[in-house]
């Protein structure tokens, strides 16, 4: 992973040096920053930023402010870190171009879970192609095959499975469930993802298992170690 450098942007000393040593622990290279201005001024110098970790409240300039300038140039992933609870923040980094978001406090690991799956997404969408315990995912023929058999998907079922997929390991709730699957201009009721999920196992055969529920949480998608 040494060709991968991740930018984090946090005016506090303690969590930039937390987040460097976990990210350096699994390879990434690590740029910093310790205000929204400097954040700018790393991005645009250094050229070859592949992941931003971007807090929101910062001196100078605030991360919403550093995510609306790159994104007039760039789209490169974005995962941003809010105050806990505050889902004016994450609604309002999602409008403005974010791809991820975390609240504080947060596990490490869970942040390390994050990133890897955001570029692993990433990366993936350059290819059209997920691959997971033997499903297939074809996003640009839009196919699924299954041990090499074809399965037959509706529209949202293929959406779901390749947001599944795209996030594996990661616990996702409902709402970022309709968010990004339904997106926000859905208000319909939170229970047609669990009738949706329900189909879709269906159709998985031996591979249902791999969609975990979590009671009051959501869904993991998740391959079985062996």
């Amino acid at each position: 992973m040494n060709n991968i450098k991740i930018l984090v942007v946090d005016d506090e000393d303690r969590m930039r040096k937390l987040i460097r040593d976990f990210l350096t622990r699994k390879g990434y290279t690590v740029a910093e920053a310790a205000d929204g201005e400097a954040a700018l001024n790393v991005f645009f110098e250094q050229k070859d930023i592949s992941l931003i970790i971007l807090d929101v409240m910062m001196p100078k300039l605030d991360g919403f402010g550093v995510l609306k300038e790159i994104r007039q140039y760039s789209e490169v992933p974005v995962l941003m870190l809010t105050a806990k609870g505050e889902e004016s923040d994450e609604l309002t980094g999602f409008k403005y171009g974010a791809d991820e978001y975390i609240s504080k406090p947060f596990s490490p690991k869970v942040l390390m879970a994050r990133v890897d799956a955001l570029l692993k997404r990433c990366r993936v969408l350059s290819s059209n192609t997920l691959e997971a315990g033997g499903i297939v995912v074809d996003k640009e023929a839009h196919t699924v095959t299954i041990d090499g058999e074809p399965a037959e998907l509706s529209f949202k079922e293929f959406e779901l499975l390749s947001y599944f997929m795209e996030n594996e390991g990661i616990a996702l709730s409902r709402e970022k469930i309709l968010n990004n699957v339904w997106n926000y201009d859905y208000f319909g009721d939170a229970r047609t993802i669990d009738t949706h999920v329900k189909k879709l196992r269906s159709k998985l055969g031996p591979k249902e298992d791999y969609i975990h529920t979590g009671w009051g949480i959501g869904y993991k998608f998740e391959v079985e170690k062996s």
